[in-house]
């Protein structure tokens, strides 16, 4: 997706994360104490002034209780059960080289779930809570090679590998290169 499809989509986002907000009668101070993002932060992502970076939307799925692909496909303009290439919503959070493609995006009715992930090398990305505790996640690396650490377990998997975990805590996702390294990550909730 292009320049002008991010800012679209973000606009989109930072409309939906306002409503949530709202929807449960909280000031931007009561979310950044739940969230531990800053007020300022909070609202520069809702007025669509900043593209949030993966961990900001990780801490607001956990607080509002969804997963990112549920946040994500909250903006979409309706669901289909035939997700056409074309219509796959693709984020990208540049500062840390991660491309996200949300390839199944969730569906009422369905608890799984596909994303493709793309990381540059050297990209290394922090999540400090699962957005759902005890999700179900399965990570099957493509292209390049994973370093994956849940549950202080690092995990290097490389083409074909596929690493299957529930997530209780703290998750990694690493690139260490020295190519970029594309993914595939199926999500089940709970």
């Amino acid at each position: 997706m292009g320049d002008e499809g991010d800012v679209t989509v973000d606009a989109r986002l930072g409309a939906r994360l306002a409503e949530l907000r709202a929807e449960r009668g909280w000031t931007l101070g009561e979310l950044a104490e739940r969230s531990g993002i800053s007020r300022s932060t909070l609202s520069r992502a809702e007025r669509a002034e900043i593209s949030p970076t993966a961990s900001l939307l990780n801490r607001l799925c956990h607080v509002y209780g969804r997963t990112m692909s549920q946040l994500l496909s909250e903006v979409e303009r309706e669901a289909a059960l035939l997700v056409r290439a074309a219509d796959q919503t693709v984020w990208t959070d540049r500062a840390a080289g991660f491309v996200r493609r949300s390839v199944s995006p969730p569906h009422p009715g369905l608890r799984g779930e596909l994303v493709e992930g793309r990381l540059t090398a050297g990209a290394d990305i922090a999540y400090d809570r699962p957005p759902v505790v005890g999700l179900e996640q399965h990570v099957w690396v493509l292209d390049g090679r994973l370093d994956v650490t849940a549950q202080d377990v690092e995990h290097r998997l490389d083409a074909g590998d596929c690493l299957r975990l529930r997530v209780w805590g703290p998750t990694r996702f690493h690139c260490p290169g020295p190519e970029a390294v594309r993914y595939v990550l199926a999500v089940v909730l709970p």
